[in-house]
């Protein structure tokens, strides 16, 4: 009774008021913003009761579903077991210990997701939390107020992790360390090219980021937490929040002979969210569903398609024929002053995914006129270069709708397989404040036609860096930027040249055509140019730095 539980049977309600509904929830809290809890911590929520509000601020409690939704609501009431030949739900009211068995006509499981715990001594320790629930932001916010904590630590550094060090870090003030067992931030849904630009982000706001962290043991003393032990050393931490993911909670599903798939421990439903059995659906954190892209049954645990899919249940329990197709994953977040978004794949997961000529365009520009501006964001298109089909998209920028409105229109068309032509074609509106005349969807699409059609070969920064360490002499570096933005570089590097872009044009002619010219300005726009110019002079190994020098330099890089 959180999300598509409340969901499911308000609309039932409203498409059947004669319908006989019942909510059961073993807790007491019901129907609440859960994704607004990291923002409970921060103080942006100033109590608890906000995220248990309607828009029109009447609290959304057991009185509020009996008396002014007409749905009986059992909380504290525990569901045991479903009995299918019988069609009841046996029920254990927690209070009293009551036994009950409640009939049913149709059936709704939708009994979420619970937290992924890692397999590792102390996870009990006092001072240890995970936040999946009200009980457990109360309790972690009234530990911060009473000044219990000096040093946060937080595991894992996925969606909940990057809101939740911003609440300790910014908002409280407190030096606070991010382990996280992979190489990169955000892993599997943004690619290392645009997750360096995070990690550095945190790091300019003081969080200690820890990354390939293998951990051994969280380390107490008189059963309090003192730290986390990894192989390569000791953090100390009064408090450590687990934030490793979560996995659906299908125990009763299982009991009840439900199928469950054994690769992603969904429950398994159909287009309608049926279960095995038509009597029952499913739906929210607890199910499988369609991936778009691949094809493949995911688990995707987010509020928005929780509410999505109890109002296609309620549908269709009422005689309805509606349909959830299933997701590309769109996803949005705020990591202190930045946002993050993304849908489809990552170029990691495509790969993996056997799109084996998978391959991404980067831009980097204003999200709206240059006179306007509020910074430069990033835009990665993931596509098969053979198909032309997009198959991702992933963009990081500052705090503004900016961000937000372009994976809008991306994750809109992504369920159609656009091609990168299709999205070089969409309509989206202009006007200086609030965009571009070419909206950064339609250069970053730009982008990826050109490397679609070889107009240029693009070069990564990885292996510029690499190259430049190995002094690697093969390899002349062409920057066309102006003389005052690379006196310093050009003195550092010998294979580092400075030929201005209002220049260029002339003066190329001369370069030596027996090395791999790499062509850098400030994001690309320039050095594209230049090295179309290049390419018409007859020079056969020509480059472009992906991203200009902008690029390494929002990693942290200093050349």
């Amino acid at each position: 009774a959180v999300a598509c539980g409340t969901k499911t049977a308000c609309r039932l309600k409203r498409l059947r008021p004669d319908a006989e509904i019942v909510l059961i929830d073993k807790d007491e809290f019901i129907s609440y913003g859960g994704c607004g809890m990291p923002y409970y911590l921060t103080g942006d929520v100033s109590h608890i009761d906000e995220l248990r509000r309607t828009t029109f601020y009447v609290l959304r409690d057991e009185k509020f579903f009996q008396e002014i939704k007409g749905i009986t609501t059992l909380t504290k009431t525990l569901a045991e077991e479903i009995d299918r030949k019988k069609k009841v739900v046996k029920v254990r009211y927690l209070e009293s210990g009551k036994m009950e068995e409640i009939p049913y006509d149709k059936l709704v499981i939708a009994t979420g997701s619970v937290p992924k715990i890692p397999p590792i001594p102390g996870v009990n320790l006092d001072g240890v939390f995970t936040l999946s629930n009200l009980h457990d932001a109360i309790k972690i916010k009234e530990r911060l107020v009473s000044k219990k904590v000096e040093r946060p630590l937080v595991i894992g550094a996925g969606f909940i992790g990057l809101e939740v060090v911003e609440a300790f870090g910014e908002s409280w003030e407190l030096p606070v360390t991010l382990l996280e067992y992979f190489p990169q931030v955000l892993p599997r849904f943004i690619d290392p090219f645009i997750s360096r630009i995070i990690e550095n982000h945190l790091k300019t706001k003081g969080v200690n980021v820890v990354l390939n962290a293998r951990i051994k043991e969280i380390v107490g003393e008189n059963g309090k937490v003192k730290g986390v032990r990894t192989e390569n050393g000791f953090y100390p931490a009064d408090l450590v929040l687990l934030a490793t993911g979560v996995k659906p909670n299908t125990e009763l599903a299982k009991k009840a002979g439900l199928f469950v798939s054994p690769n992603t421990e969904g429950i398994v439903v159909n287009e309608r969210m049926q279960t095995s059995d038509p009597d029952i659906y499913a739906g929210g954190d607890c199910v499988e569903i369609k991936h778009l892209i691949t094809g493949k049954g995911v688990v995707m645990p987010m509020g928005s398609l929780a509410n999505r899919q109890g109002r296609v249940i309620a549908t269709n329990i009422a005689g309805g024929k509606a349909t959830f197709k299933g997701t590309v994953g769109a996803f949005i977040l705020k990591c202190f002053d930045m946002a993050i978004g993304g849908c489809g794949l990552s170029l990691e997961i495509a790969l993996s995914e056997g799109f084996k000529d998978a391959t991404y365009a980067l831009n980097i520009q204003h999200e709206r006129a240059h006179f306007f501006s509020t910074g430069c964001s990033y835009y990665s298109l993931v596509f098969d270069k053979r198909t032309t089909k997009v198959l991702g998209f992933q963009t990081v920028g500052p705090f503004t709708d900016g961000t937000l409105a372009r994976v809008h229109a991306i994750s809109s068309i992504l369920p159609s397989t656009p091609t990168i032509e299709e999205i070089s074609s969409l309509e989206l509106p202009y006007s200086p404040p609030f965009n571009t005349a070419l909206d950064p969807i339609h250069v970053t699409s730009f982008i990826a036609e050109n490397i679609i059609y070889e107009r240029f070969k693009p070069i990564a920064w990885d292996e510029i860096i690499e190259r430049l360490k190995k002094k690697d002499d093969k390899m002349l570096i062409i920057d066309v930027r102006n003389p005052n933005e690379v006196k310093d570089i050009t003195q550092k590097y010998p294979n580092w040249i400075n030929i201005p872009y209002q220049e260029a044009r002339r003066k190329i002619k001369d370069l030596p055509r027996d090395k791999d010219l790499v062509v850098v300005c400030s994001v690309g726009a320039r050095a594209y140019e230049a090295a179309r110019w290049l390419i018409n002079e007859g020079f056969k190994n020509v480059y472009v730095a992906l991203g200009g020098i902008v690029l390494p330099k929002s990693w942290g890089v200093e050349f």
